[in-house]
């Protein structure tokens, strides 16, 4: 019994750590730049506004904390789900 209870807090903490691990890691995507209203230091957010050319999506990076607040640099990188020609 012990042991079977071990796995199963075991099996929930896993998937605890996934759960919070996946909403980190997974990069929020919106059409319009002003829709943006903070970033975060290290957060990507894509921006789908067809201001960079095919097959590459608007890619804007929390990079460095000044007195203002973060800092982003903004740059186009390839789409991943872009089918090649």
């Amino acid at each position: 019994m012990q042991k079977k209870r071990l796995t199963i807090r075991t099996i929930t903490a896993t998937v605890c750590v996934l759960a919070v691990t996946a909403t980190q890691v997974c990069a929020a995507a919106v059409t319009r730049e002003s829709d943006i209203s903070s970033i975060r230091l290290g957060q990507r957010i894509y921006v789908d506004d067809a201001t960079c050319p095919t097959g590459q999506i608007k890619e804007i990076t929390g990079k460095t904390l000044t007195v203002k607040g973060v800092s982003a640099v903004k740059r186009c990188v390839p789409r991943k789900d872009a089918r090649p020609n």
